[in-house]
């Protein structure tokens, strides 16, 4: 949807103007502005009321434009829902305290006055966040997925491992930490030696692997989809050829892997898996570049043509946004 040129500017004012003309009263002019206030001693406009504040809130007539994109292009959803009830179970568990505190934190960290206001910003957020993972996924280039596609896309893969964990107490001392490290790699590397003189595999699983659920059949996986593993762990496995084992043990967050590769299905053509390409591009993206969030939602609105009438505001803009960015980036 697109905005039409000239409103986002002149919103702000308008939203002033308009409560304006709301108690029945005759509005009173001044210099060719209408009168907010009146004291003993002076008019004040609203005019001279936008041009003081609208430096500093600058994010409020952000949100009103965002409200003004989004609203419309991204319908409420269950999902949408689920996700403001969570984030609102989630800030009354971090906070606790009674009714009173929770009001005082909303309004202290959050800018709201009541929790109906807070769940408005939780969904504009939502949508926000809608719009910027789209606009990612539209703009990807498609020598960028059929890369993905021709180096992390496989069948499945059926495999074997034999999993060695550090021995380590929960109060462990670094030394004893990094003792327990390398003693489950030499008994690793020692259990790679023992394959390689043709020892069978099944059973040193069954009698070493740490990983009880699949050591009793064997070290035997099954078949399953890489990308449902550790990424170390999915990355070794794809390299290796049916039969073929690791010749060095693969460190993971578990421990010490050897794998055993004993079977793998064709893979799926590119056009059934791009959207799944293209949301893990999408999440490749946005995780190795903690700005990213901030520099796409600046392109989505230029996308809808925002024009700024008012030069100050603009300014005001663009600064705050490039704090969020450099905020980000720095984080």
């Amino acid at each position: 949807m697109k905005m039409k040129k000239g409103l986002t500017c002149g919103v702000a004012f308008l939203a002033i103007s308009l409560l304006l003309t709301g108690c029945g009263k005759e509005i009173e002019v001044k210099n060719g502005s209408k009168v907010a206030v009146s004291t003993k001693e002076e008019k004040i406009t609203a005019t001279e009321f936008y041009e003081r504040i609208k430096e500093n809130n600058i994010s409020t007539l952000i949100d009103m434009i965002d409200t003004s994109l989004f609203e419309k292009e991204y319908e409420k959803t269950e999902e949408e829902d689920k996700y403001v009830e969570d984030q609102i179970t989630q800030i009354k568990n971090y906070y606790g305290g009674t009714e009173e505190t929770y009001k005082q934190m909303l309004k202290t960290y959050f800018g709201t006055e009541d929790e109906e206001e807070l769940k408005t910003k939780l969904r504009l957020e939502y949508k926000r966040k809608q719009a910027v993972e789209d606009y990612i996924k539209e703009n990807l280039e498609e020598k960028e997925i059929k890369e993905y596609y021709e180096t992390k896309i496989s069948g499945q893969i059926k495999a074997s491992h034999i999993l060695i964990s550090p021995d380590v107490a929960a109060d462990a001392t670094d030394e004893e930490k990094q003792e327990a490290e390398e003693k489950a790699l030499e008994k690793a590397k020692q259990l790679i030696k023992k394959i390689k003189k043709g020892e069978d595999f099944a059973k040193l699983a069954k009698k070493n692997s740490d990983d009880k659920g699949s050591a009793s059949k064997g070290g035997d996986l099954d078949y399953f989809d890489p990308d449902t593993m550790v990424q170390e762990f999915a990355d070794a496995v794809r390299e290796l050829k049916v039969d073929e084992y690791t010749k060095e043990p693969i460190k993971t967050e578990y421990g010490y892997h050897i794998i055993l590769k004993t079977g793998e299905k064709d893979k799926p053509k590119l056009e059934e898996v791009k959207d799944d390409i293209k949301e893990k591009l999408k999440d490749q993206k946005l995780n190795d570049n903690s700005a990213l969030y901030y520099e796409t939602l600046v392109k989505v609105r230029e996308k809808h043509e925002i024009s700024w009438n008012d030069s100050t505001l603009k300014s005001a803009y663009d600064k705050y946004m490039n704090q969020l960015i450099e905020n980000a980036k720095s984080s």
